[in-house]
């Protein structure tokens, strides 16, 4: 044990002879850390990326290189999906205010978890780019617009169809069933928390009372757009090419969650996901989406996007 009295510690220096290929290998790895930290990755991020390297088979750290290179492929397929498919969304049709806005409420209390507990940058920048876009979709869940008068900014929302106050009465509803249980829990657990815990700051124990809350019961907050979709009988509103990518980014961060230094409530989150994503898998088997028809919500999956005349 390392304390104040202790003056004298044992040093083993060991050495053995490199390849010069080996060698060159190393030179050019320290000179990726240290082109990391020039980008803002702290020592402890550098000395990270130099343990995986040091510590790990090479067997295990050529695999963990694979599935890192396709987590980041479909980070980004996931992403540019989520955004094309927001992008052209027009209606709410079938669609869960609430799941949206508790889905963004949770990624944002996550991000700042997570550069609160000094986290890896290897996920906090993915976490902080899915918070941005979640924003911007709470924006066209809500149809926003924001108009300036003056220097004081003004909101302004649109209009709701039939067809989508329908879809609101069926998400009040399954929200309201979850108040009766989530609110006390969340308050309980925050209370508990700040009796037994210590924490930095008050800024602290707040932002891990709500993302205990997240991590805890975050997952029954998707369960309205289940039971939107259990009413509609229909999956046909939902964006699954960028569910697809997000299921396969989820199964992959299981095995990150033994790899890469994160809360333990982080890796507990991982695969709490995974049920979440095999109950929307079972309700794509059970709804299933003809692709050959206009749907319910008379969207086609068979139009052409329009293009310009080519001149002859």
């Amino acid at each position: 044990v390392i304390n104040r009295s202790t003056t004298e510690l044992p040093l083993t220096v060991s050495y053995d002879k490199i390849s010069l290929g080996r060698l060159r290998f190393w030179i050019h790895m320290q000179d990726a850390v240290y082109s990391l930290q020039q980008f803002g990755f702290s020592e402890k991020d550098a000395d990270e990326v130099k343990g995986i390297f040091v510590d790990t088979n090479l067997y295990l750290l050529a695999l963990t290189f694979f599935v890192a290179a396709f987590h980041l492929l479909f980070d980004f397929l996931a992403f540019k999906n989520d955004i094309s498919f927001w992008k052209k969304k027009k209606s709410m049709i079938g669609m869960s205010t609430k799941a949206v806005l508790w889905r963004c409420f949770s990624t944002v209390v996550i991000f700042l978890f997570l550069l609160d507990e000094q986290t890896s940058l290897l996920v906090l920048i993915p976490a902080g780019i899915g918070a941005a876009i979640e924003l911007w979709k709470v924006k066209k869940a809500l149809k926003m617009t924001v108009a300036w008068r003056g220097l004081r900014p003004v909101f302004q929302f649109g209009t709701h169809s039939e067809s989508e106050r329908k879809t609101e009465k069926y998400d009040a509803q399954a929200m309201k069933s979850l108040s009766y249980l989530l609110y006390p829990l969340c308050v309980g657990g925050a209370v508990y928390s700040l009796l037994n815990i210590k924490y930095k700051s008050w800024y602290s124990w707040l932002i891990n009372s709500f993302v205990n809350g997240v991590y805890a019961f975050g997952f029954l907050f998707m369960l309205p757009q289940l039971f939107v979709n259990y009413k509609m009988k229909s999956v046909a509103h939902l964006p699954w090419k960028a569910f697809t990518y997000k299921a396969f980014n989820t199964f992959i961060d299981d095995v990150f969650a033994f790899i890469i230094t994160m809360p333990t409530s982080h890796r507990l989150a991982c695969f709490r996901d995974d049920v979440v994503f095999l109950v929307y898998l079972y309700q794509r088997w059970l709804y299933p989406v003809d692709k050959s028809r206009v749907n319910e919500f008379g969207e086609s999956y068979e139009e052409q996007p329009k293009r310009k005349p080519h001149p002859d």
